[in-house]
């Protein structure tokens, strides 16, 4: 046991020792020094890779076959083409994707949100990536006559959509708009998107509220394709864009959908809110980037019901647009993104972020060390020679006993504070210097012969 702590003081003394000698530390300071920068260097290293993006993140969808489901499947493909998987949690919606991003305790880092009532039930934590896309509301009945107007369906059995999806939201703010509610005979059918078709093809079901964040496309194409089945047409739909300030005004152009059946066959307008790409706060810059690129990749092109372009885009309702998606809107990706493989340019960035800057500090904090510290020593050698160089001065003149004996007394008080003055190797010269010329001194106030030192110095 002694002799492995005996062997460790060997190893602390090799470490210490370069230290003491070139910067004149005494041991304490030079342990302090050692340990401050293996505390630095140890930071540094951690943030280096406590900073690089993570290679897996998760993102809150929706019901099976949903818009939101698929998109979530292409953002899965783009972002795997990069190295970071993302994993998929379906939802019942978005109302659904909105809690678990507010609920700390789900792992969920990103997810789609539609812009309305539901979005304001948040804890204001969360950061808008932009929206992504319009979401309309498609109302399909049942009705031997066109329906004009959300007030001639009261009394009917509607499917507004299950628990948990954007559909049920905007349905019942609608609903509300019109007088119609749960007070009244109104039959409010809380089925899913699949149930709810299902129910209107069969005649248990009168009218049936679906977005895409909770029907499947085939699913409202099978309704769409159905003869007997009538798609709603918003004549209102200004008047709800002014009432509600979150939905937009949509239009789906007369025979759009199927030039050759002429389906729709008259102009359509509906409404809905957009879709936005919610996040939380501590997502990454480089992996925003990658999101905000597969959104480009899965929603710019040019749709039924935007132009090409148009999406994603740096709007929001209750969230704020992230500082990273601001500047990606403004300039797009990170230069080194931009021109190098994203596990390269993460590296290099974070090499960028952590090392250079202690480099750039560090170094000449460093190399001032030894010029503050021959600085130091200087001006005490210095100090000691003013005070010779006054007292040899002093020597020249005719002095009395008395005054000869003071300014001996002055010579030794010099000479011990010489003698107790601690330098370091490469000030040796001129501390062997000083003590020879105090001899010199001595030996100019006629006490005792002059050392070979003084006398070479007194030359």
């Amino acid at each position: 046991m002694w002799y492995m702590k005996e062997e460790s003081n060997k190893h602390s003394a090799r470490l210490l020792t370069p230290l003491e000698e070139n910067f004149g530390l005494n041991p304490k300071i030079a342990l302090a020094v050692v340990l401050c920068s293996a505390v630095l260097l140890a930071s540094t290293v951690f943030w280096f890779f406590y900073s690089a993006p993570p290679t897996t993140i998760t993102i809150t969808s929706g019901p099976e076959g949903s818009s939101f489901e698929t998109n979530a499947i292409q953002y899965a493909k783009i972002l795997a083409r990069n190295g970071v998987t993302l994993k998929i949690l379906p939802s019942e919606g978005s109302t659904e994707n909105l809690e678990r991003l507010n609920d700390r305790s789900t792992k969920v880092d990103v997810g789609f949100v539609l812009v309305g009532p539901a979005s304001d039930n948040t804890n204001g934590n969360l950061m808008s990536l932009g929206s992504i896309s319009y979401q309309p509301l498609l109302i399909f009945y049942r009705s031997e006559a066109p329906i004009s107007l959300l007030s001639e369906m009261k009394g009917k059995r509607l499917a507004i959509g299950a628990e948990g999806s954007g559909a049920r939201s905007l349905a019942l703010a609608l609903l509300a708009l019109n007088g119609i509610g749960t007070n009244d005979a109104t039959n409010l059918l809380d089925l899913d998107a699949t149930a709810a078709a299902n129910g209107l093809l069969d005649g248990t079901v009168d009218a049936v509220f679906l977005m895409g964040d909770s029907a499947s496309p085939q699913i409202m194409k099978r309704l769409l394709l159905t003869p007997d089945i009538r798609l709603f047409n918003f004549a209102q739909a200004d008047g709800y864009t002014r009432r509600i300030a979150y939905l937009n005004k949509l239009e789906i152009p007369m025979g759009s959908i199927d030039f050759g059946k002429n389906i729709p066959p008259q102009d359509v307008y509906l409404v809905g809110p957009t879709v936005e790409l919610l996040a939380r706060p501590d997502l990454h810059p480089a992996l925003s980037d990658l999101l905000l690129e597969a959104a480009q990749e899965v929603h710019g092109g040019a749709k039924l019901l935007q132009r090409k372009g148009e999406f994603p885009a740096p709007l929001a309702y209750n969230f704020r647009i992230s500082p990273d998606a601001n500047r990606f809107y403004k300039s797009g990706k990170k230069i080194l993104y931009r021109s190098l493989p994203f596990w390269l340019a993460s590296l290099v960035n974070r090499v960028l972020v952590s090392f250079v800057p202690l480099i750039v500090v560090a170094v000449p904090l460093v190399r001032s060390i030894p010029a503050l510290y021959k600085w130091r020593i200087r001006l005490l050698i210095f100090r000691r020679y003013r005070a010779l160089l006054s007292l040899e001065r002093e020597s020249l003149t005719p002095m009395a006993a008395e005054q000869r004996s003071r300014m001996l007394h002055r010579l030794d008080e010099i000479e011990q504070a010489v003698n107790k003055m601690r330098v370091p190797a490469s000030f040796a010269d001129q501390f062997y210097s000083l003590r020879g010329h105090i001899d010199f001194v001595r030996a100019r106030l006629g006490v005792g012969d002059a050392s070979p030192a003084a006398k070479e110095a007194g030359h």
